[in-house]
């Protein structure tokens, strides 16, 4: 029995595939042409007669044994992560560059369906790019093939329901020729569409005055800030979670600036960070007791996405992380990936409320090594 398995970034894929090595006559399977001893014809005869009647029990020992085999399911090796006859709604992905991509990616690699949630001003571009192949590439999986979308919502999660929109976006035309985008509307339908699902990923953010500091920040802006990252995940689960299977699972992204001062991520974003990984906890107790669904966050390291190119320096962020982190390279957004399709699989089952970094350990550090300061430490750089 041979086995060959693809593994790719940590997810593990497998196929069997079954044969008689040539070398079974080498462990017991005689040929014909070598059971004539010392030229006795008889006693040839008699052993040759016995080696094809062994040579039969053995070809019908194996043929019962692969009959055997091919009745039960494929058994993958290791501990993959396997999420087939799962179904995940993707929150937030407006282009192939950023983590809900490539969460996407990972979760599809792993067998899931996926749907996503587009934000109404960005469909059509988005579709447009996915219909015309500009996705292609970033769509190749470990198995080399494409990864599937069965179907892209409109969704701005700003809005809980049609009641909330004002009047002015009503009538912007970035909104016009799109309906039932509003998250318990996206819901509904996803309902209709699918009746159930079973992974839920919060992929969004915005804070209109992301670039400003906090003491310069405006109630309004701050505010915006708080319902676009942070309460957009209560919603999204509130309204999503009537139609999630038991033992499904909810993640969302979060950053280190909860945590930690990040000068430059104003416009209240710290604190919307802050709020989600809060909210995280007690969603994880309520959706757990309630609907037996796990609630995780992930905080991920920079990424140069196109929506944290917004915030201006994004690339110093880059190159501070990979100068100071305990492993030194720049993040992957694969690497997000796959720690979101561990959190959502079976693997993760008795993981909660948790908030889990993945971002090369830079959150395990105290002090910046590249400062000047430690310029006569003998401490190990990656050259």
């Amino acid at each position: 029995m041979a086995t060959t398995t693809v593994a790719s970034s940590g997810l593990q894929f497998a196929t069997k595939r079954t044969c008689l090595s040539s070398s079974s006559t080498r462990r017991g399977v005689l040929s014909p042409s070598s059971v004539v001893v010392g030229g006795d014809s008889k006693v040839g005869l008699s052993m040759k007669v016995s080696s094809l009647r062994a040579q039969s029990n053995v070809r019908s020992f194996v043929t019962k044994a692969m009959a055997s085999e091919e009745s039960k399911p494929a058994v993958l090796p290791g501990l993959p992560i396997d999420l087939r006859g799962k179904r995940a709604f993707i929150a937030g992905v407006a282009d192939d560059k950023g983590y809900g991509w490539a969460i996407a990616k990972s979760l599809a690699a792993a067998g899931a369906e996926i749907l996503l949630g587009t934000w109404v001003p960005a469909l059509n571009i988005f579709e447009t790019s996915l219909r015309r192949g500009k996705f292609d590439e970033s769509r190749v999986l470990p198995d080399g093939s494409l990864m599937e979308i069965t179907k892209v919502y409109p969704l701005d999660a700003v809005f809980d329901n049609p009641d909330d929109v004002p009047e002015d976006i009503k009538t912007n035309k970035r909104y016009a020729g799109s309906s039932k985008w509003t998250v318990e509307e996206v819901a509904e339908t996803v309902k209709q569409d699918f009746g159930t699902i079973d992974i839920l990923v919060h992929s969004l953010a915005n804070g209109p005055e992301v670039s400003k500091p906090l003491l310069e920040t405006s109630r309004k802006g701050y505010l915006a800030a708080i319902s676009a990252s942070s309460y957009s995940y209560v919603s999204l689960l509130k309204h999503f979670i009537p139609i999630m299977n038991p033992g499904g699972a909810s993640i969302s992204l979060t950053y280190i600036a909860a945590e930690r001062i990040i000068p430059g991520y104003g416009g209240g974003m710290s604190s919307a960070k802050a709020a989600l990984e809060s909210d995280t906890r007690v969603l994880a107790f309520e959706a757990g007791r309630r609907h037996k669904v796990r609630v995780n966050t992930i905080s991920a390291g920079p990424l140069g996405s196109r929506a944290a190119k917004a915030i201006g320096f994004i690339d110093t962020m880059i190159e501070y992380s990979i100068s100071n982190s305990p492993i030194q390279k720049e993040l992957a957004a694969e690497e997000v990936g796959n720690a979101a399709a561990f959190l959502v699989s079976p693997l993760a089952s008795a993981i909660t409320g948790a908030v889990i970094y993945v971002d090369n350990g830079l959150n395990a550090m105290g002090v910046a090594v590249d400062s000047p300061v430690f310029g006569e430490l003998d401490i190990p750089k990656n050259h």
